[in-house]
């Protein structure tokens, strides 16, 4: 019960839990399409790389229009942008659909993708963003990015194995048929409740806001999730294959649970203390922790031991994602949130496509164990640029919360690696 105390006091404030469980369930597309893209793939054309391929046009295009839609959210309103993205969204990844179970051909594949990955958008952003509204406690908000940390790995644990089931035991396509009917379902009800939207910041003529890139913790921040989101990405390609050369595919998605179970044990304990150690050293110690643990991937022999490994690394992941958005919500301005949080969210995503693409082609090659070199490889990047950025994210995580990344200094020292200059 002591556990359950703190997000029983952030879920009671008026409507937090009705937009919470809301854009729970509207975010399952972010677990289960880009596997399902792969096992679609995979399964209708027999091959991992151009799965990869696919899948990473997918997520790049994410991550280019990604933050234009932010933009237009916090000048317009989310209700007002989403609702009509909700439903594009929704028939690009039909399209998608249709095209590979017709076989059409790749560059076709490739334009339907990144059609679907242009207008989807991120949920998980905007339920974030109503958190930053209802809540004006550092503490609280500590409480409820954790809850959503943890309800995202809810999200990872139960997606990977539905796709993979439907993808294998129902139809190639079908892995993607119920992230699309979540994300209506989940999406359309959670715009529909209007009191606890964010307060659009309409841009006043002439007015022109810097980007959030321009501040050296936010270029940190962007790097160092694009090195974990590879770490992602090849994890997931690499344990489908793993599986596949193990004789069980259909385990792929039980093993990936595994990984995201132990992120969500750590989600909620690291969500309900009240830590006296400063962010940013949680941050650079959780990237050290999932560095050493995905080290292991590259010698296990079985689906089992594969399955625990990941299980006791999942417990560096939320932790790490949880204190990212954490600086993110120190670096940038109020106004400017849902921009700077889906930043760090588009980040992640070219991670995760490059990752999948990387190692899709090297597995073809050399197996799946070269795929998971690749997540060794990427973990290894992201704890050298955490080392790297300790000055610039230390003077961002000593910024008082809510005033952005204005308080930095600018010139050579709010470069974002300033250890490096040296």
């Amino acid at each position: 019960m002591a556990l359950l105390g703190p997000y029983g006091a952030v879920l009671a404030r008026p409507g937090a839990k009705a937009f919470s469980i809301a854009g729970l369930l509207s975010r399952f597309p972010m677990a289960m399409v880009g596997i399902g893209i792969v096992l679609m793939i995979q399964e209708l054309y027999g091959e991992y790389a151009l799965a990869g391929q696919v899948s990473a046009v997918y997520v790049i295009a994410q991550a280019i229009f990604g933050p234009q839609i932010a933009r237009l959210i916090d000048r317009l309103g989310q209700a007002r942008v989403m609702r009509p993205l909700l439903a594009i969204s929704a028939v690009n990844l039909t399209g998608l659909m249709t095209a590979a179970v017709l076989h059409a051909d790749a560059w076709v594949l490739y334009v339907v993708a990144g059609l679907a990955g242009s207008t989807i958008g991120s949920m998980g952003t905007l339920v974030r963003a109503r958190w930053a509204t209802v809540l004006d406690s550092p503490h609280d908000l500590h409480t409820a990015y954790s809850l959503e940390g943890a309800l995202d790995e809810v999200v990872f644990v139960i997606g990977p194995v539905l796709a993979t089931f439907l993808a294998t035991s129902v139809a190639p396509a079908a892995g993607l048929v119920f992230p699309v009917v979540a994300m209506l379902v989940g999406g359309y009800w959670f715009l529909s409740q209007r009191s606890t939207e964010p307060v659009p910041t309409p841009r006043v003529k002439g007015e022109r806001l810097p980007s959030v890139l321009r501040s050296g913790s936010m270029v940190a921040l962007v790097l160092i999730f694009v090195a974990v989101g590879v770490v992602f990405g090849a994890s997931d390609v690499a344990t489908i294959a793993f599986a596949e050369e193990q004789g069980n595919k259909g385990a792929a998605g039980l093993v990936l649970a595994a990984f995201a179970m132990g992120s969500l044990i750590a989600g909620l304990g690291y969500g309900a203390r009240t830590w006296v150690s400063a962010l940013w050293l949680r941050f650079v110690v959780t990237l050290l922790g999932l560095t050493v643990g995905v080290s292991l991937f590259i010698v296990v022999t079985s689906l089992h031991a594969l399955a625990v490994v990941m299980f006791l690394t999942g417990f560096m992941i939320a932790p790490t994602i949880i204190g990212g958005n954490g600086l993110v919500q120190r670096v940038v301005t109020p106004q400017q949130l849902t921009e700077g949080l889906t930043y760090v969210g588009a980040a992640m995503g070219v991670g995760v496509s490059f990752g999948a693409s990387v190692a899709g082609v090297l597995i073809d090659r050399s197996g799946a164990h070269a795929g998971f070199v690749v997540v060794v490889a990427a973990a290894g990047v992201s704890a050298l640029l955490g080392l790297a950025s300790i000055r610039t994210l230390r003077r961002s995580s000593a910024t008082p919360l809510g005033t952005g990344a204005p308080a930095e200094p600018s010139g050579p020292d709010a470069a974002p690696f300033p250890g490096l200059s040296a």
